[in-house]
């Protein structure tokens, strides 16, 4: 829920461990899909926690997203 960015259901910080869960079985076949959701997310949080540091919003928002590995 915006503008606090908490979860509607639980009131914890979004994405909360239940919403990262379900993001990733969501978006499990596309993470860069996941990534660019997150990262607009994280675009407009910006603008309504314009209080809290960048980096602590990039960890809450993108940061907990596991990174594949890349096969060359």
């Amino acid at each position: 829920m915006t503008p606090d960015w908490t979860c509607g259901s639980c009131g914890e910080e979004w994405p909360c461990a239940t919403k990262r869960s379900r993001l990733l079985r969501e978006f499990q076949v596309d993470r860069a899909s996941l990534s660019v959701y997150l990262g607009s997310c994280l675009a407009a949080a910006t603008q309504d926690l314009r209080s809290a540091p960048v980096s602590a919003l990039q960890d809450r928002f993108i940061g907990w997203v596991p990174r594949s590995r890349r096969a060359y």
